[in-house]
């Protein structure tokens, strides 16, 4: 098997390889900077890819990018595969099944997820929020749920966390205290967030999990995920990272013990994982990592120190590959003996004085064997892969990414009815419902005026009829009079009027 013939040599004849079976039981590649880390984990991926088994890597430095493409028999690797006792004429150069992904759709097919499928708890962690503001941020999740508002997309949040504010005190007598103070900084962290282009990471269509399970021609697919741009945001890296593992974890089904991978997945710089991670976080780790094994998953951490990593997580990790380390200070010396501690000693050399000795390219390994035992530690050289060792152009990875039949999935976003769209039209209907409420006072109010003036005249009219019905011994007030008197002229001027026309046009006759 390509797993157990080619994974990694020792100087002599004995070899050194992962059983495929105990490869889900996870693994450590460590090591300090230069020391050969990124082809230890290249040859291992590919090793995996040969075997069937489906992996997914980041590529932070652009470098893994090469394996989309074959190597080549140069005279350095031709110097090594002789000194490892390879025949340079039988060693196969060859491309792996490579397909290219980024967060952000420039180095590769775009990658997304929802607001949803994130959740509040790893939300939080990319907002930085206090404990008190990720509280507040999942009663936004809950308010939403309850009130059938689907999160998809980046303004699907907003309009929801406004949303909120707006009905602060109707919402705290039911879900608790939501405070503005709490509320407006969940925005700011938005805001400044979507300046990062975060943004872009959350909408449809969303990523399949079963996309990444691919195999071709009997090889395993190669996911790199390209991570120049996002690893320069850690916080958002490591939270990218812990989400696609806890999406393997909730969506595979139980398998047991497999004969192979389901699928391996490479988590890169994993000490960002943990750097300040809330407890539960890191709780939720550590289950993830004892649990996911039972579906078939391995997970394998690379780091430059293993002390990197919290003891309950590094005690889970029975496949390791360490590469040099160097202590120069108290605490450095301090992680030398507690690495080489970790390892099952070999009588013929001293683990931890070796640490420091190790070139590049060269390691200490030990694998679990058939039976779960780790096996005693074992220096070896590591064999060169048979992909490209550098990177790949500009052109070959567009090659890579338009040939794909993924890159037509996932290419073009889709923006369907969500809660931004729902809280827009409920906002429009309470303002056509406000201002018919608005013109329907302004019109009662109308006619209450309408209906006192009418009143008013009413008893007025009362009144006088009451006064005449007294009979008219009472004396008239000098309005009454007046208009008396008025009424009298104008009568007399309109009979003598009628009376001069009718004279006139019988003289005229």
């Amino acid at each position: 098997m390509y797993f157990e013939d080619k994974i990694l040599m020792r100087k002599g004849e004995k070899q050194a390889w992962i059983f495929p079976q105990m490869a889900n039981r996870h693994g450590l590649i460590a090591g300090a900077t230069g020391t050969g880390k990124t082809v230890s984990l290249k040859v291992l991926a590919e090793s995996l890819s040969d075997m069937g088994v489906p992996v997914f890597l980041a590529d932070i430095k652009g470098d893994i990018s090469g394996m989309c493409e074959p190597g080549e028999a140069s005279d350095k690797v031709k110097e090594r595969l002789t000194k490892l006792g390879v025949n340079p004429a039988d060693f196969q150069f060859r491309a792996c099944p490579v397909q290219f992904w980024d967060v952000y759709g420039e180095g590769g097919i775009p990658v997304r997820t929802t607001i949803s499928e994130m959740g509040p708890m790893l939300l939080a962690r990319l907002l930085e929020l206090s404990p008190t503001q990720e509280s507040v941020l999942s009663m936004v999740f809950r308010i939403a749920d309850d009130n059938k508002l689907l999160l998809i997309d980046w303004k699907d949040l907003k309009a929801m966390v406004k949303h909120v504010s707006d009905n602060c005190r109707e919402y705290s007598q039911e879900y608790g205290n939501i405070t503005k103070q709490s509320i407006a900084v969940i925005q700011r962290e938005l805001l400044a967030a979507e300046n990062d282009g975060v943004d872009q990471f959350f909408g449809e269509p969303n990523l399949q999990i079963s996309d990444w399970m691919q195999t071709v021609n009997g090889r395993g697919m190669v996911n790199v995920l390209h991570c120049v741009k996002l690893f320069q945001k850690p916080i958002a890296y490591s939270t990218f990272m812990l989400w696609l593992l806890a999406t393997l974890f909730e969506e595979l089904p139980e398998i047991g013990d497999p004969d192979k991978p389901k699928m391996v997945f490479f988590f890169d710089e994993a000490h960002l994982l943990f750097q300040n991670a809330p407890k539960v976080l890191l709780q939720k780790v550590d289950q993830v990592v004892k649990l996911i094994r039972s579906k078939g998953v391995g997970v394998y951490f690379i780091t430059q120190n293993p002390q990197d990593i919290p003891n309950s997580v590094l005690a889970q990790l029975g496949n390791r590959i360490q590469h040099a380390l160097r202590a120069y200070t108290p605490t450095e010396q301090k992680a030398l003996r507690a690495a080489a501690s970790s390892f099952r000693p070999n009588p013929a050399f001293d683990t931890q004085k070796t640490l420091t000795e190790l070139g590049t390219g060269e390691a200490l390994v030990s694998f679990l064997t058939d039976r779960g035992q780790p096996s005693i530690v074992e220096r070896v050289k590591i064999l060169p892969p048979g992909c490209s060792m550098d990177a790949a152009d500009e052109h070959s990875r567009q090659r890579v990414i338009r040939g794909s039949s993924l890159y037509r999935k996932y290419a073009q976003s889709i923006d369907r009815q969500s809660a931004y769209e729902d809280l827009q039209q409920k906002e429009m209907e309470n303002a056509r419902a406000a201002a018919i409420a608005r013109e329907h006072e302004a019109q009662q109010k109308e006619r209450a005026q309408l209906e006192k003036e009418r009143a008013q005249l009413e008893k007025e009219k009362a009144k006088l009829e009451s006064s005449r019905s007294r009979g008219g011994s009472r004396r008239m007030t000098p309005v009454e009079r007046m208009t008396s008197s008025a009424a009298s002229s104008f009568g007399r001027i309109i009979t003598n009027f009628l009376c001069r026309s009718l004279l006139g046009n019988l003289m005229k006759r």
